[in-house]
């Protein structure tokens, strides 16, 4: 938007200058041709007075003394004719096409002592010409050669000028029409700024109020919209997360009175009919606890990008850390469940030099875990994967099956709050697993993207930037998507 609206500005200010400089240049071009014009036809007029006064007292020694001293001065030509004969000094002849038109034009009384406008550069000379005589008679015509080599210096000299002046007067403007721009869009692109981050956090800085004041008061009710939008963002994740914490309790006295109804039933229908009520109840748990974790897990993004740049780690999480250890400690702890679902669970060598990333320990273990539970849940007797690799600068770590995996459709519903696979509908789960991962991994400055395996199955990568680097956010065409 910056260079559109500079390149409108800077064509308006080029046209400016060159109209401007056209008129000066023209204006100076007409004045030098009239100063020219003026002096040279009092000059023709005089030779004119002295060849009339020839031609009546037919005498012309003193004529052509006068006009060789012409000559000599200016380095003009004059040619006179008359009834006696033809007179010329400065070598000007009439053998010249435009001499012979001048002197056609004077015999016929017509006066010709107007030049064409001057320009930086064209012939040298021009002539003027009259005729001379009395009212019912023309005694002769007198032709004078105007030298225009003096005056077009003149006004190539005062071109350099103007051409000088207006560059830097472009200059100025254009430098102008910069400050202008700058000063204008600056606070349209702090706008903009903060509505992708209030579209991708729920919260925004205060913005300065800048530029012209319909953009001041703009950024003054855009802040105002922005708090009381966040504001609003907080109140409804805090109400979600009181309501979860308080529903545990009444869920735990509810499960409390079920084992001590248990132990009165009697019948095995009645044991069926309080199992399928647990299990139900447990279902409620799992959820309460799914939503307390996302959560949480929202608050943390939330609060990561009130601390710092969209997509960057926060400071809290620069601290280096190796995340082999963490992979190690996460896939011992799923070993059992994975065992008892039929999966096997690898985790590859570690690189062969250290690899550190800017996250949170216990926030990184939380992601890890969450995606071999996913697996393992997803992918029964299924062979998968742990590794740490480094690729093009970041640091990935990807957790990888080779169960029936997710359709493209299905890995493009990113991050979508219970979302869950249609093959999945019958495997028990909340949908929120996906979800927390890509939070908390948006929180440490990273991305959570899902691809397929080779010859199937499903890869979860988990991208870092080295924690040597600066941190910075990850941008890509790839989409997430959860599983269950």
């Amino acid at each position: 938007m910056k260079l559109r609206v500079l390149g409108i500005l800077s064509v308006l200010a080029v046209l400016i200058v060159i109209i401007a400089s056209n008129a000066i240049l023209t204006s100076a071009g007409r004045e030098l041709t009239q100063e020219l014009q003026i002096n040279r036809a009092a000059s023709l007029n005089r030779l004119a007075q002295v060849a009339f006064d020839a031609a009546s007292a037919g005498e012309t020694a003193q004529l052509q003394a006068e006009m060789d001293r012409y000559s000599e001065l200016y380095g003009e030509g004059v040619l006179i004719r008359l009834q006696q004969g033809t007179l010329r000094s400065g070598g000007l002849s009439e053998d010249r096409p435009d001499v012979r038109d001048a002197v056609a034009r004077a015999n016929l009384n017509l006066s010709d002592t107007t030049l064409t406008p001057l320009q930086p550069f064209g012939p040298s000379s021009e002539v003027i010409s009259r005729s001379f005589g009395s009212a019912s008679q023309v005694l002769g015509e007198a032709v004078l050669e105007v030298n225009l080599d003096a005056a077009r210096q003149k006004l190539r000299e005062r071109w350099l000028i103007v051409a000088l002046a207006a560059a830097v007067l472009a200059a100025v403007l254009l430098l102008g029409a910069a400050r202008v721009t700058g000063w204008v869009l600056r606070p349209v692109h702090r706008l903009n700024a903060a509505v992708t981050e209030l579209e991708a956090t729920g919260r925004t800085g205060q913005l300065p109020e800048a530029g012209p004041p319909e953009l001041r008061q703009l950024s003054r009710s855009f802040t105002t919209m922005a708090q009381t939008v966040s504001h609003s963002l907080d109140s409804q994740r805090q109400l979600i997360a009181d309501t979860s914490h308080e529903l545990r309790n009444p869920v735990g006295a509810l499960r409390l009175r079920i084992d001590l109804l248990q132990l009165e039933l009697k019948t095995a229908r009645e044991h069926d009919a309080a199992a399928g009520a647990l299990a139900e109840l447990e279902r409620v748990e799992e959820i309460l606890d799914g939503v307390l974790r996302l959560a949480a897990a929202e608050h943390r993004a939330s609060e990561d990008s009130a601390r710092s740049p969209l997509g960057t780690a926060s400071p809290a999480a620069q601290a280096p850390l190796d995340p082999y250890p963490v992979l190690q400690e996460e896939t011992e702890r799923a070993g059992p469940a994975a065992k008892h679902s039929g999966a096997s669970i690898v985790l590859t060598d570690p690189p062969d030099t250290a690899v550190n990333i800017a996250c949170n320990s216990a926030e990184l273990a939380q992601m890890v875990g969450e995606l071999l539970n996913n697996a393992i849940k997803y992918a029964p007797g299924a062979h998968i994967s742990v590794a740490a690799r480094e690729r093009q600068g970041a640091v990935t770590i990807e957790v990888s099956d080779d169960g029936p995996g997710l359709s493209a459709d299905e890995r493009t519903a990113a991050t979508t709050r219970f979302w869950r696979s249609p093959a999945h509908r019958t495997i028990r789960g909340t949908g929120l697993g996906m979800t927390i991962v890509d939070k908390l991994a948006g929180a440490n400055g990273g991305r959570l993207v899902l691809a397929d395996a080779s010859p199937h199955g499903l890869i979860a990568r988990l991208e870092f930037p080295r924690a040597a680097d600066a941190p910075g956010p990850f941008a890509g065409p790839e989409q997430v998507a959860p599983r269950g």
